[in-house]
């Protein structure tokens, strides 16, 4: 059997039998380099070079992370929190109330990706907060889930900035290219923007449909047990209007140098010479925002080594060419297994940014090879990528939204988060991916 397919299936088993994934990405490379006849040293060494690739993503996203912690040390999060609270308590319990409510929390979860880039960050500061707001409006919380993810989610693999700029320009763009591709010229949001349809009519019907109906919920005590002894953020109008203008000075830098990572140091930077993160504040709130971020940097870079190898084993040429004696020149098939494929790889992942450079060194020859068009083989690597993200248990974008939504403990992460969002998003992710290939 091929070895590149031996150690993808590997690794996704580890990954599945909850294996750590990095670990699941290592072994899987080495067994795929070893059964490919590779020297073990030849092996590493590939592995190595993989690594090197990875690292200035990381890094961008590490420093994004502490960005987005001095942020939420701002107290501007948690002053538009109470706001929130303060506006929908004086409110009675009414249709339009929940729907601004729901639009509230749309904002804010989009917001998280792209313009204020604080990714998860937000949810422990806002939503627990209104859990109570929910349970007097009887808002059914598997609603609010599927709202939050699709803010996480859909924004950054539709809009090419902050974690969208990562993931659209710096790991798409930059693995279908480094594959032989020349992709100047595309549009990514044209691309993306018929997959991105998809996750948009699953939230509406997971909003208007789905989950409509009034849900009864106890007013229980919050089990605090998740938070740390940290003091809460302070908040005041001048940490506020800080936390904008370090916003927007992260924004321009950004847009002019074309840079996230100086965009990031900028907007910290801000934040340091106005007096709200302090000069003995600045090691802790840095410190924190890398830990927030280093578990998911840490497996993109491994997983760009894992690329590597298997392109060190010289086999994914005879994998691409089995594959199409197996579609018989079939596209339709072959988009439909390619997508469901990475589906199964990020599931066992949780990481649509770690999955891609795995995927892409096998789709993107495959594509080619089949006749699929540059905008066509895009929105399949990244469709393909994203597929999964919104339902791993092991995804940020599961795991944050159980993490505010269950701080009472009416909340399970696997029926009320994991499970809504995996049927609301990635079975039309599934649909208009396979439709953008065809169409594009």
């Amino acid at each position: 059997m091929n070895a590149v397919l031996i150690a993808v299936i590997i690794m996704v088993g580890l990954s599945l039998a909850r294996v750590h994934v990095v670990l699941s990405l290592i072994v899987g490379a080495v067994v795929g380099g070893l059964l490919a006849g590779l020297p073990l040293t030849d092996t590493l060494t590939a592995f190595q070079d993989g690594i090197k690739n990875g690292a200035q993503i990381a890094l961008s996203y590490a420093v994004l992370g502490a960005f987005a912690m001095a942020i939420a040390h701002s107290g501007a999060p948690k002053m538009f929190a109470n706001s929130i609270t303060a506006r929908l308590g004086n409110m009675n319990a009414s249709t339009s109330t929940k729907w601004l409510l729901f639009a509230a929390i749309f904002a804010m979860a989009i917001a998280s990706q792209n313009v204020v880039p604080i990714h998860i960050a937000f949810i422990p500061l806002i939503v627990p907060p209104l859990l109570l707001v929910f349970n007097h409006l009887k808002v059914d919380r598997r609603a609010i889930a599927c709202i939050i993810t699709f803010g996480l989610v859909n924004t950054y693999m539709f809009i090419p900035y902050g974690f969208g700029d990562i993931f659209l320009n710096q790991i798409i763009l930059k693995n279908v290219s480094e594959n032989g591709v020349d992709v100047s010229g595309v549009s990514i949001v044209s691309v993306m923007a018929i997959p991105a349809l998809g996750m948009l009519l699953g939230l509406l019907v997971a909003v208007l449909f789905s989950y409509r109906k009034p849900r009864i919920y106890q007013d229980v005590a919050l089990n605090h047990s998740q938070n740390t002894d940290k003091p809460a953020p302070k908040v005041s109008s001048y940490r506020a209007l800080i936390a904008l203008v370090a916003i927007i000075g992260a924004f321009v830098m950004h847009r002019y140098t074309d840079s996230l990572l100086i965009g990031s140091l900028t907007g910290f930077a801000i934040f340091m010479a106005s007096g709200v993160v302090k000069w003995s504040e600045a090691d802790n709130v840095f410190n924190d925002g890398i830990k927030m971020m280093a578990m998911i940097g840490f497996i993109m870079i491994t997983a760009q080594g894992f690329a590597e190898v298997m392109k060190a084993t010289g086999e994914i040429a005879p994998l691409v060419d089995g594959a199409m004696q197996l579609f018989s020149g079939n596209k339709a098939i072959a988009a439909l297994v390619m997508l469901i494929i990475g589906l199964v790889v990020t599931l066992g992942i949780g990481s649509s940014f770690s999955t891609v450079p795995i995927i892409a060194s096998i789709y993107v020859p495959l594509c080619m090879a089949m006749g699929f068009s540059v905008p066509a083989t895009i929105a399949l690597v990244a469709t393909a990528g994203v597929l999964g993200d919104a339902g791993s248990p092991a995804s940020d974008s599961t795991l944050g939204p159980t993490m505010g939504l269950g701080m009472d403990s009416q909340h399970d992460h696997i029926k009320d988060t994991v499970i809504p969002t995996f049927l609301h998003f990635n079975l039309p992710l599934i649909v208009f991916g396979w439709i953008a290939a065809m169409v594009l």
